[in-house]
């Protein structure tokens, strides 16, 4: 299996305890399950997602991958790097127009070849034959769905909460409470539902607006996995849109990470956390409660990001 070439992936989980003011004035345990320290390249959750996609193009005998994604996108940042990892060339369809951004360097650097689709094009990506004429010009090729996703990326997922207990007891814990975790697509809660069993309830933060339909999506993939739409609750952290950032979520991020010690990004994670501590401050977490909170990765993608917070800062 791929997976046994990703030394990172067997590697115990890394637990790091929370420690903010306004968790300890309401008593509530937080501890953050770092998958942004997974892997330097294979960051975040976008591992897990990509693990049995990898290993069905290698049974396949596919000679690359193709997905999509912006120009700013963990997904195409981690499959590019797997694909120069394990021998895949690799096609990335991207929203908009050409431009040079950090993660589009990367991906070029790991020989990704991309194609600009402009936003009508990226736009029909769900439509039906969309994936037919990039089919015919990279023959066999495995085609990975937005993100990761697909029931193969839940799955994929759903195979980190049994590896769990072992974690939580190198910080103390011998069980949680809950699970909060930022909901792009929604296939890693899904997979985390799919792992719990109904065990604890997961929190996903929308980053992107309700709009974007990521309760059909979870729902799709349940039951896909035969699992009841259920022990999941969908809360809109977007703050105005996906990838919008404010003056309050900027000061927000740079102080959370100043206290806590834990980096965050400003499209996922910050805005997870900053839901979190709303939740906190109005009482809808009990005292006591003791929270898993994963942190996604996405941490490549604010570099291209880090003038816009600081402009917002400081003007």
């Amino acid at each position: 299996m791929i997976s046994e070439r990703c030394v990172a992936s067997d590697a115990p989980l890394i637990l790091q305890r929370l420690h903010l003011d306004w968790l300890q004035q309401a008593a509530v345990d937080v501890v953050v399950l770092r998958l942004d320290l997974v892997d330097p390249e294979l960051s975040g959750n976008k591992w897990f997602k990509l693990v049995n996609h990898l290993d069905a193009a290698r049974r396949a005998g596919a000679p690359g991958l193709i997905s999509l994604g912006g120009p700013h996108s963990n997904h195409l940042h981690a499959l590019a790097a797997a694909g120069h990892r394990f021998g895949f060339a690799t096609v990335g369809l991207l929203r908009g127009h050409e431009q040079d951004t950090p993660t589009v360097a990367d991906l070029q650097a790991w020989g990704m070849q991309i194609h600009w689709l402009g936003y009508g094009g990226f736009r029909a990506r769900n439509l039906p034959g969309f994936w037919q004429p990039w089919q015919q010009r990279h023959r066999g090729y495995y085609c990975i769905p937005e993100g990761g996703g697909g029931l193969p990326g839940a799955l994929g997922c759903a195979e980190l909460v049994p590896r769990l207990p072992s974690a939580l007891a190198a910080v103390g814990w011998d069980d949680y409470d809950a699970v909060w975790l930022a909901a792009g697509t929604g296939t890693t809660l899904a997979g985390l539902v799919i792992g719990e069993a109904g065990r604890h309830p997961v929190i996903g933060a929308l980053a992107g607006p309700p709009s974007h339909a990521v309760d059909d999506h979870v729902a799709v993939l349940l039951a896909q996995a035969g699992v009841a739409n259920e022990g999941y609750e969908l809360l809109d952290a977007s703050r105005g849109g996906f990838a919008r950032f404010d003056k309050e979520l900027a000061q927000f991020m740079y102080t959370a990470e100043r206290d806590g010690g834990v980096p965050l990004d400003p499209i996922y994670t910050a805005k997870t956390m900053m839901a979190l501590r709303l939740y906190v401050e109005r009482g809808y977490v009990a005292a006591g409660t003791r929270v898993l909170f994963v942190h996604t990765g996405g941490l490549q993608g604010r570099r291209a990001a880090e003038s816009q917070l600081h402009k917002l800062i400081h003007g």
